[in-house]
């Protein structure tokens, strides 16, 4: 199991980071990796809902459902996968700093069969990932960006 955390401020209020990272829609306009992402189940979104994924990672396209595990707006939101090759669990804290939100991102991933063989530097790169991630969405959020 490979588990990291990493961080990010953006300068919005927590609601407003909530609703953006929350909808799948948005996903492919932050994380590099993800080539879509979409709602499979119906109605509001909590506890329980299900999303479709395509991700490019290492250079291999890997596709996953991942349900929603924590819905608690504008404070948390934790997923895991439900299928597809990398059982992960991701849980996003939210907490307000004056006027904006300090996003704190806990990731663990069981990394095996082809990724086993190099556990630390995929890890790493994971990592890597993350943190180019957490600017593109402070760099979005900041600037207005967040219509679908």
């Amino acid at each position: 199991m490979y588990k990291f955390t990493a961080s990010v401020f953006i300068n919005r209020p927590p609601q407003e980071v909530f609703d953006f990272i929350t909808d799948p829609a948005n996903t492919a306009k932050y994380q590099s990796s993800t080539e879509s992402a979409e709602w499979v189940t119906e109605g509001p979104p909590g506890v329980g809902s299900i999303f479709k994924t395509k991700v490019k990672f290492l250079g291999r396209m890997i596709e996953a459902n991942v349900q929603v595990i924590g819905w608690d707006p504008a404070r948390m939101y934790a997923a895991k996968t439900i299928s597809g090759p990398i059982p992960f669990e991701s849980t996003t804290r939210l907490e307000p700093q004056g006027e904006g939100t300090l996003v704190t991102d806990t990731i663990q991933a069981e990394l095996g069969g082809f990724f086993k063989l190099a556990e630390g530097m995929v890890g790493k790169q994971l990592e890597k990932t993350v943190e180019t991630d957490h600017s593109a969405l402070k760099l979005i959020l900041e600037a207005g960006q967040m219509e679908s």
